[in-house]
C-alpha cells in the first residue's frame, strides 16, 4: 500500500485571510491582592483554583468549544492526521532485562495505546504477556508507571497510573501464571519498588492518605515503607522516614547481592541528595551514613561486599566515580576510580565487573568502558549522532542492551557481549520514511551574556536558507533535565512537510553538568530564556526563518520558557505552544509537588530577592493590555496533578483579556489526562494534530 504523504507547509490551501478577532469566553475576576514583601499583586483569577467547581467547568466547556471551532476548520487536518498515524505505525521494543532465566521487555505493535510488558524464557523464548494496560481501561487512559521484578524472575510489582495522575497503586503478579496476589498498595507517589533477595517482599515510597482534594493538596512527608507479601497494606513497616524535614523525598534500593538497603533523601528537585546505607543482615547495626547533606550528588553504581563504587558529582560538576568502603565512609578515605572529564557523566552501569560510563558530549552519548580499577579500556562506536540508553544489569553478567535513536531513528536495540565488546542488532523497528531524506547537524550560537550555546538542527535535505522556512523551535532549559537527540514521529511528520525543528541545549538543564544547571536557576533563571531567544535570533540572522515564520513550543518547564519569552519578545515569534505550563511562578508552590521546584526557581513567599526575581519573569504577572502577543495555542489536562491546570487557565484568561488585534489565544484542556506520562497513543495524536493545525494555520497567515 503505498503511504499517505503529507501536505506542504507552503501550499495554497493554507494562506488563510486575516481573520477578526475572536470572542472569548467570559471570565469574572475577584478583589485578590497578596502581598510579597511590601508588593502587592493582584490576583483576579484566583477562583478558578478551585478546578471543580461549576464556574470553572462552565469556562473550561466554554473555551475547548471556541478552541474546536477554529483548529477543526483548518484545510488538510484529516489528510495530516492520516499521515501522522501512518508514521507512529511501526513496531516498538524496549531493552530487555533479565531475572533468573527470564527476560523482560516491553512492546508495541504501532497503534496501542500503551506499551505491552512481555516476558520469556531465554534469549530465544516464545513471548508471554505478563501486563497489557490496554485492556485495564476502555480509553487506554491506565497506564503502566512503575515495574519491579523479583530476583528470581518470577513475581513482578508493578504499579497503575489512572488518567495521567502520579498517584499510583502498586499490584503483584505471578510472572507464570499471570495472576494477581491479593496485595494491593495505595497512596503511592513518586516511587518505585525493590525486592528483597528472597522475593518475600519489597521496599516501596508513598505518602499518608490525603486529608482534602487529592488533586490540589500540597505532598509532604514522603516515607519509605516495606510490604510483605500476603499481608494488608495497614500492616506494613515504615522502614525511612524524615520529620525533620517535611520537603525531603525518600527513595529505597536493594542492592544485587540483597545485603544492603540504600537510602536516598533528596530536597525537592535537585540532582543533589543524601544517601545512607543499611545492612540488612544485621537490622539493628546503626545505619552507615555516606553523605548526610544533600551538597552533591551520591549514586551508587554497585557494591562487591563492603566496597561500593558511586557516581558523584562531589568536587566535580561533570560528575566522577569513587570507591567507598563501608567500613571507613569518611571522605578522607574515598578512592577516585574514573576522574571527571571534559564531559558530562550522564549514568554508570557494572556489567561483567566492567563500569560502563555513558556520558555527554555536546549533547550526544558517548560510552565508555572502564575496569573496575578505572582504566579506560575502549570506547563504543555509536551508529552517529544520537542517545545511547540503557545498559542495564548487573556486575556477574556478560552481556548487557541498549537502544539508540535521533531525530530520524527510531529506537533501535542493540545487544552488547561484555566479553568480545561486540555490539550486534537486536530489534530494529521496520520504517515507513527514507531517513536518508533527512539530516541533522549541531551548530553552535552566542547567547546574551556570551555563553557558547549548542543546538541541533533536523531537515530535509537540501533545505534552502532564504528565510521562509517554517520553523518549530522546542526548548526546556530546567532541572537538570538534558535534550538529547531522539525520535518523534511527530516531529519526522512536521519535517517531511517542510519545517525545520531546532532543539538548544539551554542552560538550567544537565547537558554540560551541574555547573550548566546551576547557571539556569533561581536568581540566574533569566540566563535560560536569554538562551532561548538567542537561538530563535540566531536562525532568523542565518536565514533558517524569520519571526512570521518561527514557532516556539515546551512542556512543563518548557511551558513556562515559552510564555516568558513570548511575553519578553513578542515581536520574534510567529506561533507559541506552551503545554502544561508553570505560569504563576508565585505561588507554584502551594499545590501539589510544587514545593519541591523552589531548589530551582526560589522561593517567592520566603525570599524576597528570589520573589523579585520571579516576579520579574512570572509569565502571568508580565502580561500587559494593549500588547500583540503572538498567535497562542495553551494545552493542559483537567487532571494534571503535577503542574496544577489552574497555571494554564488563569494565563489563558489572563491573556485573553489583554490581547490587543486579531491573533488568537486559545486554550485546549483535555480530559482524563495528566502532565503527559501514561498519555494514550490515540490523545498524543490528537494533540499533535491540533498543534499543527494551529502551526499551519497561522504561520501560514499573511500579516502586516
Amino acid at each position: 500500500m503505498k503511504p499517505v504523504t503529507s501536505p506542504a507547509l507552503t501550499s495554497a490551501d493554507l494562506a488563510a485571510v486575516e481573520a477578526a478577532p475572536l470572542t472569548y469566553p467570559k471570565a469574572h475576576t475577584v478583589d485578590q491582592v497578596d502581598d510579597y514583601f511590601g508588593t502587592k499583586v493582584s490576583d483576579p483569577y484566583r477562583w478558578m483554583e478551585d478546578v471543580d467547581s461549576p464556574d470553572v467547568k462552565v469556562w473550561i466547556d466554554e473555551e475547548n468549544k471556541l478552541t474546536r471551532s477554529v483548529l477543526d476548520s483548518v484545510p488538510g487536518r484529516d489528510h495530516m492526521n492520516a499521515r501522522l498515524m501512518d508514521l507512529v505505525n511501526f513496531e516498538r521494543y524496549t531493552a530487555p532485562f533479565r531475572r533468573g532465566t527470564r527476560y523482560f521487555y516491553s512492546h508495541n505493535t504501532g497503534l496501542q495505546n500503551q506499551n505491552v510488558v512481555y516476558w520469556q524464557e531465554g534469549l530465544t523464548g516464545e513471548p508471554s504477556v505478563l501486563l497489557d494496560p490496554n485492556t485495564m481501561s476502555a480509553d487506554g487512559t491506565i497506564a503502566i508507571s512503575g515495574l519491579s521484578i523479583s530476583d528470581d524472575g518470577r513475581l513482578a510489582a508493578y504499579s497503575i497510573a489512572d488518567a495521567g495522575s502520579d498517584w499510583v497503586k502498586w499490584h503483584v503478579r505471578e510472572v507464570a501464571t499471570g495472576q494477581d496476589l491479593p496485595d494491593v498498595i495505595e497512596w503511592s507517589k513518586f516511587s518505585s519498588a525493590s525486592w528483597l533477595k528472597d522475593g518475600s517482599g519489597f521496599f516501596y515510597e508513598g505518602y499518608d492518605a490525603p486529608a482534602s482534594d487529592a488533586l490540589k493538596a500540597t505532598n509532604y512527608f514522603h516515607k519509605i515503607f516495606f510490604h510483605k507479601l500476603g499481608t494488608p497494606q495497614s500492616e506494613d513497616k515504615l522502614i525511612f522516614d524524615r520529620p525533620d524535614d517535611k520537603e525531603m523525598n525518600v527513595g529505597a534500593a536493594v542492592t544485587d547481592d540483597g545485603r544492603y538497603l540504600l537510602l536516598y533523601q533528596t530536597k525537592g528537585s535537585s540532582p543533589n541528595n543524601e544517601l545512607a546505607v543499611k545492612d540488612l543482615a544485621h537490622p539493628d547495626a546503626p545505619i552507615v551514613h555516606i553523605s548526610t547533606v544533600a551538597d552533591a550528588l551520591y549514586s551508587p553504581i554497585d557494591n562487591d561486599g563492603t566496597r561500593f563504587w558511586i557516581q558523584t558529582t562531589l568536587n566535580a560538576p561533570n560528575g566522577r566515580v569513587v570507591e567507598v568502603d563501608l567500613a571507613h565512609p569518611e571522605r578522607e578515605h574515598w578512592k577516585t576510580i574514573i576522574p571527571e572529564s571534559a564531559n558530562n557523566l550522564d549514568s554508570v552501569s557494572m556489567i561483567d565487573d566492567t563500569l560502563v560510563a555513558n556520558y555527554l558530549a555536546d549533547a550526544q552519548s558517548m560510552v565508555e568502558l572502564h575496569t573496575r580499577e578505572g582504566v579506560l579500556s575502549e570506547r563504543l562506536t555509536l551508529p552517529g549522532i544520537g542517545t545511547a540508553a540503557g545498559f542495564a544489569g548487573k556486575r556477574t553478567d556478560t552481556e548487557t542492551f541498549y537502544q539508540f535513536t535521533n531525530f530520524t531513528t527510531p529506537a533501535t536495540v542493540y545487544r552488547l557481549d561484555m566479553k568480545t565488546r561486540r555490539s550486534t542488532l537486536y530489534r530494529q523497528p521496520k520504517l515507513k520514511f527514507d531517513p536518508a531524506q533527512y539530516e541533522t547537524e549541531q551548530v553552535f550560537y552566542t547567547s546574551k551574556d556570551g555563553t557558547r550555546v549548542p543546538m541541533f538542527l533536523s531537515h530535509k535535505r537540501g533545505l534552502k536558507l532564504d528565510g521562509a522556512n517554517p520553523t518549530l523551535l522546542y526548548g526546556y532549559g530546567g532541572f537538570n533535565i538534558s535534550l538529547r537527540p531522539e525520535f518523534s514521529s511527530s516531529n519526522l511528520l512536521w519535517m517531511e512537510m517542510g519545517g525545520l525543528y531546532a532543539q538548544p541545549s539551554l542552560r538550567g538543564g544537565g547537558e554540560y553538568g551541574e555547573a550548566w544547571h546551576q547557571a539556569g536557576t533561581k536568581l540566574t533563571k533569566q540566563n535560560v530564556f536569554d538562551d532561548f531567544i538567542a537561538a530563535a535570533e540566531w536562525l532568523i540572522a542565518s536565514s533558517y526563518t524569520s519571526p512570521a515564520k518561527l514557532a516556539i513550543s515546551g512542556g512543563s518547564n518548557g511551558g513556562l520558557l515559552v510564555a516568558a519569552c513570548e511575553i519578553q519578545r513578542p515581536d520574534l515569534f510567529g506561533a507559541v505552544l506552551p503545554s502544561v505550563g508553570v505560569m504563576d511562578m508565585l505561588r507554584f508552590d502551594k499545590f501539589t509537588i510544587g514545593w519541591a521546584w523552589k531548589s530551582d526557581y526560589g522561593a517567592p513567599s520566603e525570599n524576597e530577592e528570589e520573589f523579585n526575581a520571579i516576579y520579574r519573569y512570572s509569565p502571568l504577572h508580565n502580561l500587559k493590555p494593549g500588547v500583540a502577543y503572538p498567535p497562542t495555542l495553551i494545552t493542559t489536562a483537567d487532571h494534571d496533578d503535577r503542574v496544577f491546570p489552574a497555571h494554564s487557565f488563569k494565563f489563558a484568561a489572563a491573556m485573553q483579556s489583554m490581547q490587543s488585534g486579531s491573533n488568537p489565544v486559545l486554550i485546549r484542556i483535555e480530559t482524563r489526562a495528566g502532565h503527559g506520562a501514561g498519555t494514550p497513543l490515540s490523545k498524543r495524536v490528537e494533540l499533535a494534530i491540533d498543534q499543527f493545525s494551529f502551526l499551519l494555520k497561522e504561520l501560514g497567515r499573511s500579516r502586516t
